[in-house]
């Protein structure tokens, strides 16, 4: 059997410490600072390792300030790690070689990478000239992303005059045009409409398919790990508290239901619930419910009070997430 590829991403124990300046109050603090000053440090990234294979699809979870965007600048070379290391593609992004540089791309859902004052087809014929991409590749590249984003009417209009979905697009375009092996995304559908969303999960979706390109993406949306990653890495105050498969992030807490009922006339106010009440507004009473209790708790319902409709629902991923944020690691 032939040998296994390694990893295209490998990190080990990566660290990344930031030192800041604690300013003492008022102005005698400020004074004493010139000359005796208090630093704080804080890990945004603390021992973090993992691996990912070429052509994974991984979300890369956590709460603001969890470390995620640091990590992925570790790995684009752009911050220096304090301690550890990462491998990508071969290379150690710390060096920062132009060969590694044209492997990956990082694309920053709040950053733009276009010239604002210039339709995007300029910024896209500067790219070819930057990455020394041969007409005809550009152009065949060029001409599948465009038609895979639906973007061709927009090529010619000002980047400040695009609309927030058109840009990111856009963004997406400059990014891949160079044929990276790795993709590192981090929010890129942050404050896009729900049309827009959905349009670009399309686009990654199809893109990973087709060309096997590595990605690894963060996001506060649920929508976009559940519809894009099958694996999902979760970190929380620097440090990984889950890595693996994400149908099965359930299993790391105790995994719940929720049972929506409709009361055909007032609700008995001395009930007992066989779960816990998270709402009961506008005639509709919300429960969490053990699953190896739902059963049970649809017949102590129904023979309670007459029911209208009643629904059975999975814990949405944002709740397990929080969850896992919530629990001492």
């Amino acid at each position: 059997m032939p040998d296994e590829a390694p990893p295209i991403i490998q990190v080990e124990n990566l660290t990344r410490v930031f030192r800041t300046y604690r300013k003492r109050p008022g102005f005698v603090g400020g004074l004493k600072g010139l000359f005796h000053r208090t630093y704080e440090e804080t890990a945004a990234a603390n021992k973090i390792s993992f691996s990912i294979n070429e052509g994974e699809f991984v979300g890369f979870l956590g709460p603001n300030g969890a470390g995620k965007t640091t990590v992925l600048k570790m790995l684009s070379g752009l911050i220096y790690p304090t301690s550890g290391s990462a491998t990508v593609a071969g290379f150690s992004p710390r060096d920062r070689k132009n060969e590694y540089r044209r492997m990956f791309s990082l694309v920053l859902g709040q950053k733009n990478q276009l010239w604002w004052d210039l339709p995007a087809i300029e910024s896209f014929h500067l790219l070819r000239h930057i990455y020394g991409i041969p007409v005809k590749i550009h152009r065949q590249r060029l001409d599948e992303l465009v038609d895979l984003l639906d973007v061709g009417a927009k090529l010619d209009v000002m980047v400040r005059e695009l609309s927030l979905g058109e840009r990111m697009k856009m963004e997406l375009v400059a990014a891949l045009l160079h044929g990276p092996r790795i993709l590192f995304l981090d929010e890129p559908t942050i404050g896009l409409d729900v049309v827009s969303q959905r349009s670009v999960r399309r686009f990654l979706s199809d893109y990973n398919r087709r060309h096997g390109v590595t990605i690894l993406l963060t996001s506060h949306y649920m929508a976009d790990i559940e519809t894009l990653c099958e694996r999902v890495i979760v970190i929380h105050r620097g440090r990984k508290i889950y890595d693996g498969d994400l149908a099965k992030l359930d299993t790391t807490g105790s995994r719940m239901k929720i049972i929506r009922i409709q009361p055909v006339d007032s609700w008995p106010a001395d009930w007992t619930a066989p779960g816990r009440i998270l709402s009961s507004d506008g005639g509709e009473i919300t429960l969490e419910v053990p699953s190896d209790q739902v059963v049970d708790a649809c017949q102590q319902i129904l023979a309670t009070a007459a029911v209208a409709d009643i629904t059975i629902e999975e814990m949405p991923l944002e709740e397990i997430i929080h969850q896992l944020f919530s629990a001492d690691h």
